[in-house]
């Protein structure tokens, strides 16, 4: 699903993030992506919703250039995205309110997009209903994260983006939100991709994990995890071993 290609990007006056840079992605993987600070995690994140593009190379999904936020996409930000001034029904709706807006263009909303602002479905399998009509600021981190995660399945993706999302979240409640994860990932089959700076996270919700290195990153180090999202795999030894030998690469960086 996505592809890749020598992809190199670096900002402004600054020394490259990736240079040459090749990596896959299938459809229907579930990947965690894990490395130190300012080593280019969410840029690769931005770089693959196409609100950043890359200076040389090829980034293909579906086998096409990314050359503009495709609508397939959704994307999950570390401080949700919310409107503080829109309750928790009126924040779900909005991405189905703006690709109604435009139509089903091709470019901005599928052709076969079915206008709607049914998101009660969302709400209520969320756990979202009896907090519908309060604002942002009147609910917890655990349901405003939830909000935005309404938002965006609200429009269907095929592919979903999480930059740190549940990073700032209680122990308790980023665990809910990491099983809930899993779940939608597996009902609505998902090709998801997740940026964490906890180890534990990683072998929780990355099928396969990259560990990016300080940059510039050349080649993708790619950690398997053949047990992922197998009953009990959060307290086995599997998931234990897994996290140390993370930890373990991690220190060398």
């Amino acid at each position: 699903m996505i592809r890749l290609e020598s992809l190199s990007y670096s900002y402004p006056d600054c020394p490259p993030i990736f240079q040459s840079f090749d990596w896959e992605v299938k459809r229907g993987e579930a990947w965690a992506v894990l490395g130190p600070s300012g080593c280019g995690k969410s840029t690769l994140l931005y770089l693959l919703a196409g609100l950043r593009f890359p200076i040389s190379g090829n980034l293909l999904i579906d086998g096409q250039p990314l050359i503009r936020p495709r609508p397939q996409t959704g994307l999950i930000l570390q401080e949700y995205g919310l409107l503080p001034w829109a309750t928790v029904r009126q924040n779900a709706v909005l991405g189905l309110r703006v690709r109604t807006f435009y139509g089903p263009d091709g470019t901005h909303t599928p052709l076969d997009f079915n206008p709607s602002t049914d998101v009660d479905p969302w709400l209520e399998r969320l756990r979202l209903t009896a907090v519908e009509s309060k604002y942002p600021g009147q609910i917890s981190g655990g349901q405003r994260q939830r909000t935005a995660i309404a938002r965006t399945l609200a429009l269907n993706p095929d592919l979903l983006l999480m930059d740190e999302p549940f990073g700032s979240l209680d122990a308790p409640t980023r665990e809910s939100l990491q099983d809930l994860t899993l779940e939608l990932w597996g009902e609505q089959q998902l090709t998801l991709v997740i940026v964490t700076h906890a180890i534990e996270e990683a072998v929780i919700l990355g099928q396969k994990i990259l560990i990016l290195e300080q940059p510039p990153n050349t080649t993708p180090q790619i950690v398997d995890n053949p047990e992922f999202n197998q009953a009990g795999f959060r307290n086995s030894n599997a998931c234990l071993d897994l996290t140390r030998d993370l930890r373990s690469r991690m220190d060398l960086l």
